[in-house]
């Protein structure tokens, strides 16, 4: 089973690789914006508060998260594999999801961390702003504190999976198709 996380900076293109990664590996996608927009949608307790901590710019708390995931992963069990896409995003989530995935037998194949200059990443988060209508995106404050969360609090990750030998780096700027022509021969790999 071929089990992916997909890493990065917000802005940095996770959502569209994700989508091309799952089309062609057969993949389900387990993005927490997903997990959260389906409770949001929902009107549930997890939902209100995820969106309260996501307003803000902040990081929704680790065992709101993992209790998404979990369900999540039980819920579709005949499947390829997992991309989890802009999850984990603190080293304790790193260590709940490969518990987790060993609880049920199963382990992260690699890390895929897509590397963007943070002025790209700026630019990309305010073009997106355009048609996101997510509230993080949308102000210049806002976008400063979701990348310095970025850079103190998930970018850790990236030595967690790295000290298991599972992080690849992947120059993230380009065309979309010359990207994910160099994921794919990543994860042919694995």
């Amino acid at each position: 089973m071929l089990n992916i996380v997909l890493f990065g900076p917000p802005g940095a293109g996770k959502g569209t690789q994700s989508e091309k990664i799952i089309a062609k590996y057969n993949l389900t996608h387990i993005a927490t914006g997903d997990l959260f927009r389906k409770h949001l949608g929902d009107g549930t307790d997890l939902g209100k508060l995820a969106r309260k901590y996501m307003d803000e710019g902040r990081l929704v708390p680790d065992e709101v998260v993992i209790g998404m995931v979990e369900d999540k992963i039980k819920s579709t069990p005949e499947v390829n594999g997992f991309i989890f896409d802009g999850f984990p995003r603190t080293v304790a989530q790193a260590e709940a999801l490969d518990a987790l995935l060993s609880k049920n037998s199963l382990s992260i194949s690699g890390m895929i961390a897509l590397d963007v200059p943070e002025e790209i990443l700026k630019e990309r988060i305010r073009e997106r702003s355009k048609t996101s209508g997510r509230a993080d995106d949308q102000e210049e404050s806002k976008i400063e504190t979701r990348i310095r969360v970025y850079l103190e609090e998930t970018l850790p990750v990236s030595d967690y999976y790295s000290t298991q030998g599972k992080l690849k780096k992947i120059h993230g700027v380009g065309e979309i198709d010359e990207i994910f022509q160099k994921i794919s021969a990543v994860i042919d790999q694995y």
